[in-house]
């Protein structure tokens, strides 16, 4: 009986264990991801699903005041801090109710270039400005992701590799939503909705092909073009590698551009 009642509480303990793992986590400001354990998170003013980016730390043994031998964990000198990136890029119906909450003035006639190839709210928001997608990320109360933070995600925990998903570029069928159609890219002529392919080692979907994004950066000393990343359904497959950019007017909008948008402990 007492070997029952051990394997009994040890069931619960585990199942206990399990649910906290698995608990959806809601958070409402950059505030609240202060000590928050968990990898994924949803954001709840745009109910986007969010990721960890774990910045790059190192160990470093120093004393406390007492002198008592402590480890400390710090980030590496010129490294990134930990971030969380939205899982998907931002999606028509995320965008509608950023326009349904606000007074944002965006033209009626955008939208039959938007359903042609993003037919769908579950499809990426495309023909977006710079200026529209930063507003978007202001009311949802993020930002767009530097140039560096976005390279830095895409890799998914890869180092030195030329696409999200390693180097064999005849992988890209499974991984991205580029021009042509294989593997598990249907999609000839539109976007795909958002997910549909597989995720990079951080969860992180379509870091190549579907839309190009939108990146904080502008694309050389001046301040004319703002850069955006990562290729699209209508580009070819040199478009889809981590280094990969290009760059236009802030005021520009195109049927295979988007966004995503992230978030970090240190913003207010």
């Amino acid at each position: 009986m007492r070997e029952l009642a051990s394997l009994l509480v040890l069931v619960v303990w585990v199942g206990l264990v399990q649910a906290e793992d698995t608990r959806e986590v809601v958070v409402e400001n950059a505030k609240e991801l202060k000590g928050i354990k968990t990898k994924n998170i949803t954001w709840r003013k745009d109910g986007a699903k969010m990721i960890l980016v774990p910045g790059e730390y190192e160990e470093k043994k120093t004393y406390n005041r007492l002198g008592k031998p402590i480890t400390k964990r710090v980030k590496v000198a010129g490294s990134l801090g930990d971030y969380w990136m939205d899982a998907t890029e931002v999606t028509v119906g995320q965008f509608k109710k950023f326009l349904t909450s606000t007074d944002y003035q965006f033209e009626g006639e955008w939208w039959e270039v938007i359903y042609k190839y993003s037919p769908t709210d579950k499809h990426p928001m495309i023909y977006v400005s710079w200026h529209d997608a930063v507003a978007f990320a202001t009311w949802a109360g993020k930002r767009l992701p530097t140039g560096a933070e976005w390279v830095f995600a895409a890799r998914g925990g890869l180092i030195s590799r030329g696409y999200p998903w390693g180097d064999d570029e005849t992988e890209a069928r499974d991984y991205a939503n580029f021009a042509g159609t294989g593997g598990k890219d249907e999609w000839d002529e539109s976007t795909a909705p958002v997910g549909s392919l597989s995720p990079n080692g951080y969860g992180l979907y379509d870091m190549a092909g579907n839309v190009w994004e939108w990146c904080q950066d502008w694309y050389s000393g001046g301040k004319d073009f703002k850069v955006w990343r990562g290729g699209s359904w209508n580009f070819a497959a040199d478009f889809l590698s981590v280094a990969s950019r290009n760059n236009s007017r802030p005021d520009t909008r195109y049927y295979y551009r988007g966004f995503r948008c992230v978030s970090g402990l240190d913003e207010k």
